[in-house]
C-alpha cells in the first residue's frame, strides 16, 4: 500500500472531549472539517485548528498531509456551535433593546437638582460588567485580567476626568476575528479586547493590552482615527504614565517646577513620560542634553509604529 493510502490516525481535543479519526494523507481540510461537525455541531467556518507543524494559509481544498498533519497528530480545536453564536447574539440583541428603553426614560423623566452634598457621580465613569467568553480555555484567568484592568487606578483616573463609561469589558476570541487586538461597539456599548495569544498558550502582556484598552476607550468619543482621535488617545496614554508615575514618588503632584522641560506637542509629551526617570547617563562624548534628545527621538518613533499597528488592527469605524 503506498504511501498516500496509509490512513493516519488524528486526535482531536475540543472542551475536554478527545475524538479520534482516521482519515487519508490525500483527504481534504473540508472532509476533516465536516467529520468535526457531525462530532461536535460546531461548523467549519468556526473551527480553530492548533497544532504542530502547522502550515500557514490553510485552504479548504488542502489535503491533510499538505497542511501539515501525520499519524499521530494531536489536535486542539477551538470554536462555538451554532446554538451558542445564536444565544449569544440574542443577549445582544436583548441588551441592546434594555439600553435603549432606559435612554427613553431618561429622557422623559423630569430633571432633578441635586445638592452639592449628595454623593459623587463619578461611580458612573467605570465599567459595569466584566464577562470573558466561557467557551475558551481558563476563563478564570480571563476575568482576573479583565477585572485588573476594570480596576486599574490609571484607567479609573482617565475614565472619571474624561467621563469615560463601559457597560461592557470582554475579550475577542482570536480566532473569530485574527486580525484585532481591540474593538468599541456603539461608542461604550461594550470593549472587546484581545487577552489572549494567538496560538491559546498564554495571555497578552499586561502593558499592551492596557494600551489597547486607552485607544478603545478613546472612540467612546471619536470614532474615526483623525487628528482629534489621535490627540486625544495621546492624552490618556500620557495621564496614565503620568499617573503612575505620581503614585510611584508618592504625590498626586503631576506637574514640575515652573522651568520643568515642555513638550512642544502631545506625542512628544508621551515620550517624554516614558524617559524621564530612565537609564542614568553616563560619561562620555555625548552630552545629558544630547542623550536626552536622541532617547526622545527613538521613543517618539517606537510610540507613532505602536499606535499605527493598533489603528490597524482596531475594528471601530465610525459607520
Amino acid at each position: 500500500m503506498s504511501a498516500d493510502m496509509q490512513p493516519i490516525e488524528l486526535i482531536v481535543s475540543h472542551r475536554g472531549v478527545q475524538h479520534r479519526l482516521s482519515l487519508l494523507p490525500n483527504d481534504t481540510i473540508a472532509l476533516l472539517q465536516a467529520r468535526l461537525e457531525e462530532l461536535t455541531s460546531v461548523p467549519p467556518y468556526l473551527q480553530k485548528l492548533l497544532f504542530k507543524g502547522k502550515k500557514a494559509n490553510i485552504q479548504e481544498t488542502d489535503t491533510l498531509s499538505l497542511a501539515g498533519f501525520k499519524n499521530g497528530t494531536k489536535v486542539q480545536m477551538l470554536g462555538s456551535t451554532t446554538e451558542e453564536l445564536g444565544r449569544t447574539l440574542s443577549a445582544d440583541t436583548e441588551h441592546q433593546r434594555k439600553e435603549r428603553i432606559l435612554r427613553e426614560r431618561a429622557l422623559k423623566a423630569p430633571v432633578k437638582v441635586r445638592s452639592t452634598s449628595s454623593p459623587s457621580t463619578s461611580s458612573q465613569y467605570t465599567f459595569n460588567r466584566i464577562e470573558p467568553l466561557a467557551h475558551l480555555p481558563e476563563p478564570a484567568s480571563a476575568r482576573a485580567l479583565l477585572t485588573r484592568l476594570a480596576n486599574d487606578p490609571a484607567i479609573r483616573h482617565v475614565m472619571q476626568r474624561h467621563h469615560l463609561a463601559v457597560d461592557l469589558l470582554t475579550e475577542l476570541a482570536p480566532h473569530e476575528q485574527p486580525h484585532l487586538l481591540g474593538l468599541n461597539v456603539n461608542a461604550g456599548q461594550a470593549i472587546k479586547l484581545r487577552l489572549r495569544t494567538d496560538r491559546y498558550d498564554g495571555f497578552r502582556l499586561y502593558s499592551e493590552v492596557r494600551k489597547v484598552l486607552c485607544h478603545e476607550l478613546t472612540h467612546n468619543v471619536w470614532q474615526d482615527h483623525d487628528n482629534n482621535f489621535k490627540e486625544m488617545n495621546s492624552q490618556l496614554n500620557r495621564e496614565v504614565a503620568e499617573f503612575e508615575r505620581a503614585a510611584t514618588e508618592g504625590t498626586h503632584h503631576l506637574v514640575g517646577s515652573g522651568d520643568a522641560y515642555q513638550p512642544s506637542s502631545e506625542l512628544e509629551a508621551e515620550a517624554q513620560t516614558y524617559i524621564l526617570g530612565g537609564t542614568p547617563i553616563l560619561p562620555g562624548d555625548e552630552s545629558r542634553e544630547e542623550r536626552r534628545r536622541r532617547l526622545l527621538e527613538a521613543t517618539m518613533k517606537r510610540l507613532q509604529k505602536e499606535e499605527e499597528e493598533l489603528e490597524e488592527r482596531c475594528g471601530t469605524t465610525a459607520s
